[in-house]
């Protein structure tokens, strides 16, 4: 299932139907995302006349293109060569026409891809924001707002750097909503929120931003570009795929194999160990008494929960949330878990997540592993590493978020 669910989200599949005719100008293909090299490779395999371009991507997602520079750059800490890459890109798109077209392929891991800090603002000193979020317990929508407002590429502002050309966006969503303003923190797209909804959030999470970081927002001179802003008035938005096409993929092969597949939403949000405890309350349930549902059953979600980092391991939000499942589900039988991002990266980790069986606290006892203590210490990667119950799958070349499957057999 998890398989299918990334191979529905491949770029080479969803981003053809989605190009546009070719223009009388030039054609610029610009982007930015874990998935953006690989869907430049698929604008480049589909494209019937001349084009050019910039994309950046993580380090290690890089794909061969023939007419598309393809920049790489860190995740989920931006560093000096996603800088550079913004600059470039910024760069690419002056001085076009209407009679021009860009292309802008925007997926998941493109707010810190695109690290290109306000007029005032360090790149040290966005980094430090971006990292106090990253820790914070912050929803991908409040950090995305936090960082459309320090920055000088997102909030719209890419796409009004491209004026009057026309923009075309193809987007590969991994946020819950599948809102575009929150995939990649919008850089093509119009932002409702200000730079009071910015404080509010950093003031919500006790982050204590830079001085430079806070006289720009209190001035009201990092708001972002807003809807019916007229430099957007060529500029489209399309999603090319969302979690719940990646999500209905997955839950076709569970039908396939005779076994029913509860679709329980592509934008579950909250701690990571609170949706793991809950979902064990409800699988046990299941396991136990046939109640909310008859076995056998898949329980199948998505989204993008939280990791408040207190302990002193690496986080990651998949194996946070198994770790919590496991410490509910008490060693219960018939029961079966894989979370996983379907990036591939699970927090900081090249790691997507792990599986979970009913013999996981057993094992992990002979090892003397203690399952509550790795969860206090947001240890999820430490312990599942311990037992061999990783799943690694290397870059995916894609992002639709978080894959969560629970079998009661």
């Amino acid at each position: 299932m998890f398989d299918a669910a990334i191979a529905a989200a491949q770029p080479a599949l969803c981003v053809p139907p989605h190009l546009p005719p070719a223009p009388q100008g030039r054609t610029i293909v610009i982007g930015a995302g874990k998935a953006s090299a690989a869907m430049a490779q698929a604008v480049e395999r589909n494209w019937p006349g001349p084009l050019e371009g910039l994309v950046v991507t993580r380090y290690g997602y890089a794909v061969p293109c023939e007419r598309i520079d393809i920049a790489e750059a860190a995740h989920p800490v931006p560093d000096e060569a996603g800088h550079r890459a913004a600059q470039r890109m910024l760069e690419l798109v002056q001085g076009l026409g209407r009679d021009d077209l860009v292309i802008c392929l925007i997926s998941g891991g493109g707010s810190a891809l695109l690290p290109l800090p306000a007029p005032g603002i360090t790149m040290a000193e966005k980094q430090a924001v971006n990292q106090a979020l990253l820790a914070s317990g912050a929803t991908i929508s409040e950090m995305n707002c936090v960082r459309r407002h320090i920055s000088a590429i997102k909030g719209g502002r890419l796409a009004a750097a491209c004026a009057p050309a026309r923009v075309v966006t193809l987007l590969i969503s991994d946020v819950p909503g599948d809102d575009p303003i929150d995939i990649a923190s919008g850089p093509t797209a119009p932002d409702p929120t200000t730079c009071a909804d910015a404080l509010a959030i950093l003031s919500r999470y006790g982050i204590a931003a830079p001085d430079s970081v806070l006289a720009l927002l209190r001035s009201g001179e990092g708001e972002t570009v807003k809807p019916g802003d007229q430099r957007l008035a060529a500029s489209e938005l399309h999603l090319a795929v969302t979690p719940r096409m990646a999500l209905q993929a997955a839950a076709q092969v569970a039908r396939q194999a005779g076994v029913r597949c509860h679709l329980l939403g592509d934008g579950l949000e909250g701690e990571a160990r609170d949706v793991g405890k809950v979902m064990g309350g409800i699988a046990r349930s299941t396991a136990r008494h046939g109640e909310p549902f008859e076995k056998p059953c898949i329980l199948l979600s998505g989204g993008e929960t939280t990791v408040t980092l207190r302990g002193k391991g690496r986080g990651g939000r998949n194996v946070e949330f198994l770790l919590a499942l496991g410490v509910a589900l008490e060693g219960q039988e018939g029961v079966y878990a894989l979370a996983g991002d379907t990036d591939g990266v699970d927090g900081v980790e090249e790691i997507a997540g792990a599986i979970l069986a009913p013999d996981t606290l057993a094992r992990a006892a002979e090892l003397g592993l203690r399952p509550r203590l790795s969860l206090d210490e947001n240890d999820g990667h430490g312990f599942f590493q311990a037992l061999g119950d990783s799943v690694v799958t290397g870059p995916t070349l894609t992002n639709v978020n978080d894959f969560r499957a629970i079998l009661i057999t």
